[in-house]
């Protein structure tokens, strides 16, 4: 395993930890911090006008994860 291939794979577990950490926070009782849920229904839900930018914009953030994770 090369040291580039190394460094990238401790930054994508770094962030996963990072977020499992916030979303444990967010889900203690009083807590100002919005769950994920909560942020991606409120990213879903925007709008510009009658044009759905936010359910747009996920479903296009899916294909390319899917693009870049599944299609080989």
């Amino acid at each position: 395993m090369s040291l580039t291939r190394a460094i990238a794979i401790a930054g994508f577990v770094v962030a996963i930890i990072a977020c499992a950490v916030v979303e444990v926070l967010a889900r203690r009782k009083d807590s100002t911090i919005p769950t994920l849920g909560e942020v991606c229904a409120h990213a879903i839900a925007y709008e510009v006008g009658r044009v759905p930018i936010g359910r747009i914009g996920f479903f296009g953030f899916w294909w390319w994860l899917g693009w870049h994770l599944f299609a080989r």
